[in-house]
Order: C-alpha cells, then sequence, then structure tokens
C-alpha cells in the first residue's frame, strides 16, 4: 500500500486499539505452551503436528491453529510439516538449560493473568486483587509453602537472568571485592556475578526459607561454598554488609516510607566508598515512553498493598535523602535503568 499523497493525512484506523484489546489472545497463546512445555519437548528435535501433539496429550482440534498460531507469533519455526523451536524459544524457554527464563512466565500464567481481570476492581479500591485482597500478606501466602517457594523463585531467576549479564558486563566489578544482592531469591545475579568475575566474593540476602532453593541452585551452577547465603528479613532488621549491594525488583514492593526506610538501611550497611545498586523497570522522567515500567506499576497495585514503580529522578533523590554522594542513572536492559549510588 502506497503513502499517503503530500499534504493528505492518512486515514485514522482502529488497527492499535484493537491489537492492545486483544493483545491477550497471544499472550494466553505464549502462556499456554510454556505451561505445556512445547519448546522442551521441541529441544529434541523437530516433530510434525501429529506427533508433537500427541507428546503434548493435546485434542485433536485446536492443536494444529496452536502450533500454527505459535509459528505466526514468530515463536516456532515450521519447514515441511515439521515444528522446530525458534533460536530464541530454544535458548530461553527449555527447561533443561540455564538460561531458562519461563518461570515468570509460569507465574505469570499462574498468578498474575487470573488477578489481571480484576483490574478495573483494583483501580476502583486501591486494593490489591491476588491473596492480599482481604487484607493478608502476599509475600506469606507464597513463602506458606515449599511449592510456592520454588514456584516465585524460579519465576524471579527467569526475569533477573538477562539483568544479571548485564550487571557483570557494565559494573566496574575490578575496584570491589564484594557484593550481596538483597533480596536474592534463588541466587541468578550472584551467580552470574561470581561467574563473571572470580575474584568477588558474592553471596545473597533473603528470608531463611530461600535457603534450600538458593543453595541448590547454586551448586547447580558449580559454585557450592563460593556464593554464600546470608538469611535475614530487611523490613525488620539491617542489611548484611559488603562493598556493593544490589537490590533488583525489590523497591517497588514497598510504599513511599518503605523505599526511603530501605535506601536508609542499604546506606548504613555499606563501607565508605560502597556502592549501592539498583534496578527496576524505571518510568521515564516524564511518564510517556516506558509502557512496560508503568504497566509494572499498575502490575504492583494488583500484587501489593502499597508497591509502585517509580522514576529515575524518584531513585536518585531517595538516595540523596540517605547521603549517598555521588549518584548515576543509565539505561540497562530493555525497559530497565539502573541507579547507582557511592556513599
Amino acid at each position: 500500500m502506497s503513502a499517503a499523497p503530500a499534504g493528505r493525512q492518512a486515514p485514522v484506523t482502529p488497527e492499535l486499539i484493537m491489537q492492545l484489546g486483544f493483545g491477550f489472545w497471544a499472550s494466553k497463546t505464549l502462556l499456554s505452551a510454556v505451561e505445556l512445555e512445547v519448546f522442551t519437548v521441541l529441544t529434541g528435535g523437530p516433530l510434525d503436528a501429529e506427533a508433537l501433539r500427541t507428546r503434548l496429550g493435546l485434542h485433536p482440534r485446536g492443536a494444529r491453529d496452536f502450533f500454527d498460531a505459535l509459528v505466526a507469533l514468530r515463536l516456532l519455526d515450521r519447514t515441511d510439516g515439521a515444528y522446530a523451536n525458534t533460536a530464541e524459544t530454544d535458548l530461553y524457554l527449555d527447561r533443561g538449560k540455564p538460561s531458562y527464563v519461563g518461570g515468570i512466565l509460569e507465574m505469570a500464567n499462574r498468578r498474575l493473568y487470573p488477578s489481571w481481570g480484576n483490574l478495573t476492581e483494583a483501580l476502583c479500591t486501591g486494593r490489591p486483587q491476588n491473596e492480599a485482597k482481604a487484607g493478608g500478606d502476599p509475600f506469606a501466602a507464597i513463602y506458606a509453602t515449599p511449592e510456592g517457594v520454588a514456584g516465585f523463585l524460579n519465576a524471579m531467576t527467569g526475569v533477573s537472568l538477562p539483568l544479571a549479564h548485564a550487571l557483570a558486563a557494565r559494573f566496574p566489578w575490578a575496584g570491589y571485592r564484594s557484593v550481596i544482592d538483597i533480596g536474592a531469591a534463588a541466587g541468578s545475579v550472584p551467580v552470574e556475578l561470581a561467574l563473571a568475575h572470580p575474584h568477588l566474593e558474592a553471596g545473597g540476602f533473603d528470608l531463611p526459607p530461600v535457603r534450600p532453593v538458593f543453595e541448590a541452585y547454586v551448586a547447580q551452577r558449580g559454585l557450592a561454598g563460593r556464593v554464600r547465603f546470608h538469611d535475614g528479613d530487611f523490613m525488620r532488621g539491617p542489611m548484611p554488609s559488603a562493598d556493593v549491594l544490589v537490590m533488583g525488583h525489590i523497591l517497588h514492593d514497598w510504599d513511599l516510607e518503605e523505599k526511603r526506610m530501605l535506601v536508609a538501611k542499604a546506606h548504613a550497611a555499606l563501607p565508605q566508598d560502597g556502592a549501592l545498586i539498583v534496578y527496576d523497570r524505571m518510568i521515564d522522567d516524564d511518564r510517556r515512553e516506558n509502557a512496560a515500567g508503568l504497566l509494572m506499576s499498575l502490575n504492583m497495585l494488583i500484587e501489593t498493598p502499597g508497591g509502585f514503580d517509580y522514576t529515575g529522578a524518584d531513585c536518585i533523590g531517595w538516595l540523596r535523602e540517605a547521603g549517598f554522594a555521588s549518584i548515576r542513572q543509565e539505561s540497562l536492559v530493555g525497559p530497565y535503568s539502573v541507579v547507582v549510588g557511592i556513599k
């Protein structure tokens, strides 16, 4: 189709509106594919539609449309009737690979997808729509069972791995000897930092129920005894001390005063010239461009009693209030930004 002639305005269409309005179709197709382990099954090699359907235990009626929808969404390839993973899905959605990021998608499917159906109610009431809807603590519910702990921690591994790689490459680690990730979950960030920088003494700080999952993950990556777990509760006690503290996907869980408290605790725990690294999907200062950050903030409305995402300028202000002397912000990966404060 040719462009509109000079001086004539392009026609206004509802295409973007419709694409957004039905975006859940594509999203749920991917989430169901992860749940069904489509990409893990195809790691063994291409399969035709009937063989793949049989392996997955699907009914004949929708299977072919499901597989071809994944092809159209650029999540599978199809050659001579045989389906195969793309380079991206082979690397990131095969459960058997350490690069697997599907844990966060599993949590999106299991927890977030149903809760987001109540976004309108959340906007009208200001109340979360998960276990905290009736006044409970969502983290207490997640950590109530070993299965809940493992599922949540695996989700955090999925979302943190690309960020850990970027941090390992971008921060001047040669000038520091130790690092502790605050709210470390399974340990993907300290593990990747330790693998990339053998001189670092790396560790993770989290609630006591996290220890078995953390230590198993560290051992699986060949770092048992080198990457240490520190247990504690940063909402009730001090943070551990290291040359560098990392806080990723932490501040956005909490309300404004709690955010300020956590930054102050980090400042108190650091030695002179120590560094605090904060990363999140920080909203652009003009609040116009980073839709991922703004949508994540709505997710905090759904998921937490008082959490919200924030701009880089907000974060810089909190670090300045806490006493950090030198502060900088830069982009990290995709919609993520990092703020670094030096004590």
